[in-house]
């Protein structure tokens, strides 16, 4: 019986090619691109999720009240992680977490890789198996180290390396340590990436500050007990917090903060490893938030129904002309039942082929799809059993839905309306007009979301950002060489290249350079009574000049003899509250006292999801640089990139050359955006598509089904115009109503999501009018294709017709 059902359904599915064609061709390419999005999305809520501890591990922030609102901070002091474990009961292991880049030396070769300062334990708090090396003994000695199975090769060659000894230079020193085990390569869906794991006393700043709860500089990362929830956790530390902290504490009531719900000034917070990669700290507050992940798997299932509502509509539209089957079929004894099964298995095999062919294109566009959207994702995330089940359960609930739906409703249409060639009543017409209505309005919500978000990215982009960001290249100082001797030595050989317009340094990067570096530091001083928390910056004296900086008051920084006083920016000098910096002197650092030499005009040093905040620069041998900056003409960019990076490596010539133009750092900031667009554009052209497709396929039906309508209608004389608007108009209408449903919804989600960016364009209604725009021109050229043609035939073949 059911091969019986499938060779009809196979036969009647030939015989209409054409809309076995496009039904096949929308569903295929829904389902390709389905998966793909699907895949994005499940790689990027993956993260972290390979760690066998994962549900009881959690980062350690703290949550303070000051003068100027809430604050919160991931950074702690050296000795913060040993007395929590000692003092607050329920922790069952406790690792320090300093990230950055380290030279690293293995005879000939010099290279810098990416280095965490842990405590031993830390390889059994998180999950990354050895290939080499006791498991437990990673770092128990303060002279070993970890490499990943990359560096291993990079550095030696092989993974068979346990005992020998590389170098790691430390403050301006070659310090040396042997290998002590291999891990496997990091997994892509981690953000605790590392080439290098050593033992964190032996970091540049441990033995300065491991007694010194001032300086925060490092991470914190906890598992608890089981059984102990992180809120029982928190209610628990608020002892620890009181004592250690009651300085702090007696400093915030007197500058006039006020306490929190809880009456608190100063909180441990905990969060989740699993909400890591997600968190952004704004007014104060931990903020997890997935939308970027759920957005790329809404766009997804939001073009799968586009197709599902194509093909229902299809098969409504198609039953005028299966009629009088349904009726010969009732006729001769069929059963509601058995024209049920007969049309549902019509639209299971359609949807059988459809994902076939959908998983093959998946299977073949996936490469570029990654290169697209630089991700690491694999078909392999969509293995598992729970993600293969809730598949084919979809599947089976699509083919169930959308092929039974209209099965249902040609099953039930009675013998003597279907042998006279009777439509489906009115009531099925809404279903459809609804339908049309959902699928259109999708695409104006996927339409207006693409030209916010691109408006963005360009907003972003070409903001004047108050530096110089087009002539100027930066690169890491990752050399043996101290950094000022490095500095020095790049200027001396730079000097008098006519295409070089200066050179100077600092300790940060201003945007993401290619060794994916993003920091900022903070110091905290008293001023007249009250604690005052600055950002703060170590540069070189021709670092203004050198970024175009722009001076409001005072001057710049002449020398290195300059080094007692600061520049400070417009930011801080309102929160200072002088009317005049420049008579001022600052206690920064004990009994120094810094005069302000000038204020630098406000520009964008941090993100602009970040309004901009106070900063200060110091000059400062004690404090090294981090990076180089140099300034170039703009008619040679090319030329003068080259000769910096020839000039870097003969200076440090095992060092690697990562250098950039500013404004390809700041690309990178957005970068995520940027993909974001990406998808929601592309989604955006393929709801479009299968949208007009289905528009195309009803208007081929509708015209056949009122032929003898438009010969009569051009026999009493009207015109071609009148003829296409009559049979476009109802469908322009369905456009159009989706355009007044669908706006709102859009400026909403629209208005909510540019809140998280303190710099932003305005929401304006134009937007909004050009997605509607085009999607009514786009219907109006669909529909025109074939109902101009079908006004403009000749009457009497249109009247001939049966």
């Amino acid at each position: 019986m059911l091969r019986n059902y499938l060779k009809i359904a196979w036969r009647n599915l030939r015989r209409n090619k054409t809309f076995t064609f496009l039904n096949v061709l929308g569903l295929s390419v829904a389902f390709a691109v389905s998966i793909l999005l699907a895949m994005s999305s499940f790689y990027e809520l993956s993260f972290e999720n390979f760690h066998k501890n994962k549900d009881r591990i959690f980062g350690v922030y703290s949550e303070q009240q000051t003068a100027q609102g809430p604050k919160a901070g991931t950074t702690q002091p050296t000795p913060f992680a040993t007395a929590l474990r000692d003092e607050v009961p329920g922790i069952a292991q406790i690792t320090r977490v300093l990230e950055g880049g380290a030279l690293v030396i293995q005879g000939n070769k010099e290279m810098t890789l990416d280095v965490i300062w842990v405590d031993p334990n830390y390889f059994s708090m998180f999950t990354f198996p050895l290939l080499q090396g006791k498991k437990g003994d990673e770092l128990q000695n303060l002279t070993s180290v970890v490499l990943s199975e990359d560096a291993a090769l990079k550095l030696f060659g092989s993974i068979n390396v346990i005992g020998e000894t590389v170098s790691v230079l430390i403050n301006g020193k070659e310090k040396p340590f042997s290998v002590g085990a291999i891990t496997k390569k990091n997994p892509s869906n981690t953000s605790f990436g590392f080439e290098m794991a050593i033992r964190f006393e032996n970091n540049s700043e441990y033995n300065q500050t491991k007694d010194s709860w001032n300086a925060q500089y490092h991470q914190v990362y906890l598992q608890l007990e089981e059984n102990l929830s992180a809120a029982s956790f928190e209610t628990n530390t608020q002892n620890f917090v009181s004592s250690h902290y009651q300085e702090a504490i007696e400093n915030a009531k007197r500058d006039g903060a006020v306490a929190n719900k809880q009456g608190l000034f100063r909180m441990l917070k905990l969060l989740p490893l699993k909400d890591h990669r997600f968190t952004s700290y704004k007014k104060g507050q931990a903020v997890a938030s997935r939308s970027t992940p759920y957005l790329i798997l809404g766009v997804a299932f939001l073009i799968l129904f586009i197709a599902c509502v194509n093909f229902i509509n299809m098969r409504i539209a198609m039953s005028a002309q299966r009629l009088k089957e349904i009726g010969m079929r009732k006729t001769l004894g069929a059963r509601k039942k058995q024209l049920f099964v007969q049309f549902w298995s019509e639209s299971l095999l359609v949807f059988v082929i459809s994902i076939c062919f959908g998983l093959l294109l998946s299977v073949l566009l996936i490469n570029d799809f990654k290169t697209i959207f630089r991700t690491e994702a694999s078909l392999t995330l969509l293995a598992t059993p729970i993600i293969l089940g809730s598949f084919v359960a979809l599947v089976f609930a699509i083919t169930v839905l959308v092929g039974g739906y209209p099965a249902l409703l040609m099953s039930r249409i009675g013998t003597i309306q279907s042998l006279k060639g009777k439509v489906l009543m009115k009531g099925k017409n809404r279903v459809r007009d609804i339908l049309i209505v959902v699928q259109f309005g999708i695409a104006i919500l996927l339409i207006s979301g693409t030209l916010v978000l691109r408006g963005q990215i360009e907003f972003m982009r070409n903001i004047n950002l108050g530096f110089d960001k087009e002539q100027v290249i930066s690169f890491p100082l990752n050399g043996k060489k101290n950094s000022y001797t490095a500095l020095n030595l790049l200027k001396h050989e730079l000097k008098g290249n006519p295409d070089i317009l200066s050179v100077s340094g600092a300790d940060n990067n201003l945007g993401m350079g290619k060794d994916g570096s993003l920091s900022s530091s903070v110091i905290g001083f008293e001023y007249k009574g009250k604690v005052t928390h600055s950002n703060f910056l170590v540069i070189d004296y021709n670092y203004v000049p050198t970024l175009g900086l722009e001076l409001v008051k005072g001057r710049n920084f002449t020398s290195a003899a300059d080094s007692l006083g600061v520049l400070i920016n417009e930011a801080m000098a309102k929160q200072l509250g002088e009317k005049d910096p420049l008579a001022i002197t600052l206690n920064i650092n004990g009994d120094t006292q810094s005069p302000v030499y000038g204020v630098l005009k406000d520009y964008h040093f941090q993100g602009l999801d970040k309004s901009i905040e106070p900063i200060m620069f110091f000059m400062s041998r004690d404090l090294g640089l981090s990076y180089a900056y140099v300034k170039v003409r703009p008619e040679n960019l090319a030329k003068s990139f080259d000769t910096v990076e020839s000039t870097w490596q003969k200076i440090e010539p095992n060092a690697s050359f990562l250098g950039s133009f500013l404004n390809d750092n700041i690309d990178r900031t957005f970068r995520r955006e940027k993909s974001l667009a990406t998808m929601i554009t592309s989604g955006s052209i393929i709801a479009i598509i299968l949208s007009c497709i289905g528009l195309f396929a009803m208007s081929m039906l509708i015209v056949a089904q009122r032929t003898k309508e438009i010969g009569i209608r051009k026999v009493i004389g009207a015109s071609v115009g009148s003829i296409a608007f009559m049979l476009t108009k109802d469908f322009l209408k369905l456009v159009a109503i989706a355009f007044i449903i669908a706006t709102p919804i859009a400026w909403y989600f629209l208005y909510n999501w540019l809140q998280n960016y303190a710099f932003r364009i305005n929401l304006n209604w134009w937007l909004f009018a050009i997605a509607g725009v085009m999607v009514l021109g786009i219907a109006t050229v669909t529909i025109g294709l074939k109902t101009i043609k079908a006004a403009r035939a000749n009457p009497v073949q249109s009247l001939r017709t049966e």
